[in-house]
């Protein structure tokens, strides 16, 4: 079970390097695995519609929340404390550590291109070595 961290997805969305490894690891692993975070969400909102992405954005969450591809997961407010402790414990910027939060409450494995999780007790996991195991 892998909550998707926004950069895999970005790397989709804006034909960047590692796009092929990202689409092929959304497009094999089961969609009842796959989960976005409300912050991933709206950290796509921003990032594409500053871009003039407006139609990207309404279609990558038709494509990837309407069709059942992932399940949306929201932290609490009371789980804002742990993401605050996460992020002075491991250094992590707060989406980073929104990400180790939620992951960690619903024992998930990140899937990011992200190498600041790797020095969590977590860790992560790229696309390719999830598609590898």
């Amino acid at each position: 079970m892998y909550p998707v961290d926004t950069n895999v997805v970005l790397e989709v969305l804006l034909r960047q390097a590692n796009a092929e490894e990202a689409k092929r690891f959304m497009g094999h692993a089961p969609s009842e695995q796959l989960f976005l975070t409300e912050f991933s969400l709206y950290s796509l909102g921003i990032l594409l519609t500053r871009r003039n992405l407006h139609d990207v954005f309404l279609r990558t969450v038709e494509d990837l929340l309407f069709t059942g591809r992932m399940t949306l997961l929201r932290l609490a407010p009371a789980d804002l404390s742990d993401v605050a402790r996460c992020s002075k414990q491991f250094g992590l910027d707060f989406d980073d550590a929104y990400q180790y939060v939620t992951a960690d409450k619903h024992n998930l494995v990140i899937v990011s291109f992200g190498a600041d999780f790797d020095r969590t007790e977590r860790g992560r996991k790229t696309p390719q070595t999830v598609l590898q195991t």
